[in-house]
């Protein structure tokens, strides 16, 4: 069985191999996109299994990004965990109105990201 593809999208390349690395050791293949311009790109020509999405990226913004996946059919079923820095009510309730399946406030535990990621891949 070929492993699932995911799309980390941040601009923090910190952050981005604080991510890869247990995703790896899980036998994910982990594609990396450091802003959102490039991520859409990504998303169009790799259609990953799952995108680990940042709202604050340079060029287009992670809403942006949602949106224009989530509403179109050959890309919106793949799942989007929004991973983001901006924890106010009206942030997320944005996020979801984009089509995002989880938001996800930073700092987070990568235990609890992991499970979220596998009960979306339901693996």
């Amino acid at each position: 069985m070929a492993s699932k593809k995911i799309l980390i999208v941040d601009d923090e390349a910190d952050l981005v191999e604080t991510v890869r690395f247990p995703l790896e050791m899980e036998g994910y293949r982990v594609l990396v996109s450091y802003s959102g311009e490039d991520a859409l790109n990504q998303a169009r020509k790799e259609n990953p299994d799952l995108i680990l999405l940042d709202l604050m990226l340079p060029n287009l913004d992670g809403y942006k990004v949602c949106r224009l996946l989530k509403f179109d059919n050959r890309y919106k079923h793949i799942p989007i965990l929004m991973l983001t820095a901006k924890t106010q009510e009206k942030d997320k309730a944005l996020g979801m109105e984009t089509g995002a399946n989880e938001y996800i406030t930073k700092p987070f535990d990568i235990n609890d990201l992991l499970k979220k990621v596998k009960l979306y891949l339901n693996q």
